[in-house]
């Protein structure tokens, strides 16, 4: 029976796609995580201020 490092070395594909399901969603999290604190947290309209406001003390993000 081959292990998992064997099958690896033999088909780069599966080397690949592993790294890919492995770093997409780490990379869209930081994606979301930075659309988050620059998008929410520098917002001027009132609406995304006020709803905002709150989580922005919790986590000492000044907003005004």
């Amino acid at each position: 029976m081959k292990t998992h490092t064997e099958t690896a070395q033999r088909d780069p594909g599966v080397l690949a796609v592993e790294r890919t399901a492995r770093t997409l969603p780490a990379v869209l999290a930081i994606v979301f995580g930075v659309f988050l604190i620059v998008g929410v947290g520098f917002a001027q309209p009132s609406t995304i201020h006020s709803a905002a406001h709150d989580a922005r003390h919790a986590f000492a993000f000044p907003c005004h």
